[in-house]
């Protein structure tokens, strides 16, 4: 993980990330009662600004809490701590937690303000030994809880997965259920059977993914057949290809899955078509004003 930037933006203000504090009170810190966005920047513009802060809208809403500020408002601070870290490849995470009260209560009060807190990382683009040799992935049982759209800061059962990932060797955890692909541990998971790309349906045990949105739409515009259903297990594992989208990677080709090949075992066509396609759309909306951005 690369070592953040050093500037952070927390309650109103800009300060150094290393002097960042917030109450140990805070909902978020007690009960993970908060919800979280991240945001690539390329070039020193974030990406997907309307989908990243569409999906963090949904979140709130779904928690029970209002936007703390507007679209404009937010393009503006992003726009700002990007600057204030110097620009280039960056990745922005924000935080939104219920707030601090005076003691530990599960009812939560209303009247409370929000925490928010901005801070970025560097970015690096694709590797090339991903474009050649792909990445490994292992599967593990889905152990979360069952409102998986929200994107939640209680993300234990995600970061045990990815402890199993990384123990293997491997880039990713996909997640499975009762015989069905679900997702990546912090990724969505498309695969690709006879050229058709195959991908299970959005709803509560899946987070609606911005990179799988943006991956799908470049493929109908190839003219790549799409079919959403539920994947099964041994689709999974007899797919031509498997990739994984990423907010701050792109798609990925996975050319292992618990040691054995996908398809060749190498990066398929369909993920090279798809690559090329996100890389032309990154470079086509680099000039757009960010909440423009289709």
């Amino acid at each position: 993980m690369a070592t953040p930037l050093p500037i952070a933006w927390l309650n109103g203000a800009f300060l150094p990330l290393s002097e960042a504090r917030i109450s140990p009170l805070d909902r978020g810190f007690l009960f993970a009662d908060s919800v979280y966005e991240v945001l690539p920047v390329y070039g020193g513009r974030p990406f997907l600004f309307n989908a990243h802060i569409g999906r963090l809208e949904r979140s709130l809403a779904a928690i029970g809490m209002d936007p703390p500020m507007t679209r404009t408002a937010w393009a503006s601070l992003l726009q700002e701590l990007v600057q204030r870290n110097e620009g280039g490849q960056q990745f922005v995470y924000i935080q939104v937690s219920r707030g601090a009260e005076f003691g530990r209560n599960h009812a939560p009060d209303p009247t409370l303000q929000p925490t928010i807190f901005l801070m970025a990382s560097p970015l690096s683009l694709l590797e090339n030994h991903v474009r050649e040799t792909g990445v490994a992935a292992v599967t593990v049982a889905d152990e979360r809880w069952k409102r998986c759209d929200i994107k939640s800061t209680s993300l234990l059962p995600n970061i045990l997965a990815k402890g199993i990932a990384a123990r293997a060797g491997a880039t990713e955890a996909i997640l499975l259920a009762d015989g069905f692909l679900r997702e990546g541990s912090s990724s969505a998971v498309l695969i690709v059977r006879e050229g058709t790309i195959h991908a299970p349906q959005e709803g509560l045990e899946i987070l609606p993914s911005t990179t799988r949105a943006l991956a799908l739409k470049l493929a109908a515009d190839l003219g790549i057949a799409i079919q959403l259903h539920a994947v099964t297990e041994s689709a999974l594992r007899s797919a031509d290809e498997v990739m994984l989208g990423f907010a701050t990677r792109g798609v990925l080709p996975v050319c292992h899955i618990d040691g054995l090949p996908v398809g060749t075992g190498r990066p398929g066509p369909v993920w090279t078509r798809l690559n090329e396609a996100f890389e032309a759309y990154r470079s086509t909306v680099a000039s757009l004003p960010i909440d423009q951005e289709a």
